[in-house]
């Protein structure tokens, strides 16, 4: 292995600039995810699993979501191979092209009444695309916005690409609010809920452009000019670092889980047991996500000052302590306790999910970093995407008593607390071009 050099090339592009183009991307990202998710609650089993009735159409369109999270990991190693071989910026624009594509393509699928099960076989199948272009996206965001800055407002930046969660959530919220006022049931069954997936072709040339304007990472360039690529990175990772693995893994279950729980399950739940109306559901996330505009970039600055693991550690921490007195508070069906539900379930959490970026990146050096960040983060969300089944059966076994989601929350939780508390333990991995002195000194 040749010897690393003293410094890193500097960046040609502006770390704000490039922080914001992969949020760009991320939102994309999440726009489709959350769409995906709003869709199913109500309109993927009527559509296209409607002979298996009411119960079985739900439980098979909770699934549906649970297949894109079930093949993250495939994606995670054949994107995080490119990512750490061939470069940050190129693996983007494929995962975000491949997303926006497959998401378009989903608004054009025949329903069960048009042609039988070939529409749901081309959805679990487009599904499972989404899914490999999940594997890649997340990881390589965050290093495209870290590498491109210093290590003083590294925890920062790692925050920034994360606004694209409440920025898809908010677009994707939006668009079904508009569409379920201005259009009747029957339409919207009909065809007005091809329209979102469609919105996808004009956000992805939107998300290409912003991507093609960035340039490679310097952390990477130097990686390239030293000669320090792994050949296999996927096994590298494990063979160098599998604590740091299993830690990066607990500390993102929280932030994922957390979403898929009160953004997909929370939004049925609500309609069909406590009696909310959809587009009040709605609104009460889409306020959520607007809040959280503001405070993923506080949470991202406090990560700057106190480190990124600790801020996780608090968020699972307030988590957990609100769990079970937000669901019960639920019981009551009024619109102002939704709204306040959904603030304060949404502001702790996202603690640990502004931070998240931050504290995986400091976990794992740059010659595998890709591979590894794609890979815990894909697999924390293969676990998260069957939330809202395994809370949904819960429910059937409990007869959907108040803190059956609780329980849920609350193991995600406590998962995130012990292994942010494990990272707040560990010493940050440096960019070994920068301090190859100290490349040797993590475990």
């Amino acid at each position: 292995m040749t010897a690393p050099s003293s410094q890193l090339s500097p960046s040609s592009t502006p770390a704000r600039r490039v922080a914001w183009a992969s949020m760009v991307g991320t939102s994309l990202e999440s726009f489709d995810f959350y769409l995906f998710a709003y869709f199913s609650a109500f309109f993927v089993g009527p559509l296209f699993f409607d002979p298996l009735g009411e119960l079985g159409a739900t439980s098979v369109a909770f699934l549906t979501i649970a297949i894109a999270f079930v093949v993250r990991p495939i994606g995670a190693i054949l994107f995080g191979y490119m990512g750490d071989r061939l470069g940050r910026r190129a693996t983007l624009l494929w995962t975000v092209g491949i997303m926006g594509v497959a998401t378009g393509l989903i608004g054009l699928l025949p329903t069960y009444a048009q042609a039988g099960w070939v529409g749901a076989v081309l959805l679990v199948l487009l599904r499972i695309v989404q899914g490999l272009s999940l594997g890649g996206e997340w990881g390589g965001s965050i290093l495209i916005a870290t590498e491109h800055s210093g290590p003083v407002k590294r925890a920062f930046y790692a925050a920034i690409p994360q606004l694209g969660s409440p920025v898809g959530s908010i677009l994707s919220a939006t668009v079904f609010i508009v569409l379920t006022a201005v259009l009747p049931a029957e339409q919207l069954a009909d065809w007005g809920w091809r329209i979102p997936f469609l919105l996808a072709l004009p956000l992805l040339a939107v998300s290409l452009y912003l991507r093609l304007t960035i340039s490679e990472t310097p952390v990477f360039t130097g990686v390239v000019a030293e000669g320090r690529r792994d050949r296999l990175p996927f096994l590298t990772m494990f063979a160098q670092r599998p604590a740091a693995m299993a830690i990066a893994i607990g500390a993102a279950l929280l932030g994922i889980g957390s979403y898929s729980l009160m953004n997909t399950y929370t939004v049925n739940y609500g309609v069909e047991q406590l009696g909310f109306s959809f587009q009040d559901l709605l609104i009460a996330t889409t306020v959520g996500g607007l809040l959280q505009l503001v405070t993923i970039p506080l949470f991202g600055a406090w990560a700057s000052r106190i480190g990124s693991a600790k801020v996780v550690l608090w968020g699972a921490v307030g988590t957990l302590l609100i769990t079970f007195p937000m669901y019960f508070l639920l019981q009551f069906a009024t619109f102002p306790i939704l709204v306040g539900t959904m603030i304060v379930g949404g502001i702790l959490p996202t603690m640990a999910w502004a931070a998240l970026g931050g504290l995986m990146n400091d976990l794992f050096p740059d010659h595998f970093r890709y591979s590894a960040l794609s890979f815990a983060y894909a697999l924390a969300a293969t676990i998260s995407g069957f939330v809202p089944y395994v809370t949904f059966e819960l429910g059937i076994a409990t007869d959907f008593a108040w803190w059956h989601p609780g329980v849920i929350l609350a193991v995600m939780s406590a998962v995130t607390l012990v292994s942010a508390w494990l990272a707040a333990r560990r010493r940050p991995e440096p960019e070994l071009a920068t301090a190859p002195e100290s490349a040797s000194a993590a475990v």
